[in-house]
């Protein structure tokens, strides 16, 4: 059926039904499990001026991530073929292009995730991956 599947990970409860339903998926079908978390750094733009958040911040942000990455590492430990991986920038964007670079043929992902400022935006990441993938994407509710 599938021979290699990716899901976007960011801890959310729907992104764990992902993880949990990619993991079916891939013990049914042998094929093998590319987690990830995308690390997006906030910046806000005021006028012409670009405010990044205090550095602090930024050091728990990198912290959870990597908490986040850990606790996906455990979910699919069972699983020969998987892996989790951490990566930066965009995350509709990082998605798709990692899918693109290791030749995955379905992507899970939840419907909503754990962006606070970008939740009132009805799954925008998701939405984003589903309007531009150019393989099956499978959304979690």
């Amino acid at each position: 059926m599938f021979t290699r599947i990716l899901v976007a990970y960011d801890g959310s409860e729907l992104s764990q039904r992902a993880l949990a339903k990619a993991k079916e998926l891939a013990g049914e079908s042998n094929a093998k499990l590319d987690v990830v978390h995308v690390l997006h750094h906030p910046v806000v733009v005021i006028g012409e001026a670009v405010v990044s958040p205090p550095r602090s911040y930024e050091e728990e942000y990198i912290q959870h991530a990597q908490s986040l990455i850990d606790q996906a590492k455990r979910e699919i430990a069972g699983l020969p073929e998987a892996k989790a991986s951490l990566l930066q920038g965009q995350p509709a964007d990082s998605v798709l292009d990692y899918a693109g670079e290791i030749g995955a043929d379905l992507i899970v992902i939840g419907s909503r995730g754990l962006s606070g400022l970008n939740e009132w935006v009805l799954g925008s990441v998701s939405h984003h991956v589903v309007q531009h993938a150019r393989i099956p994407v499978l959304v979690i509710k």
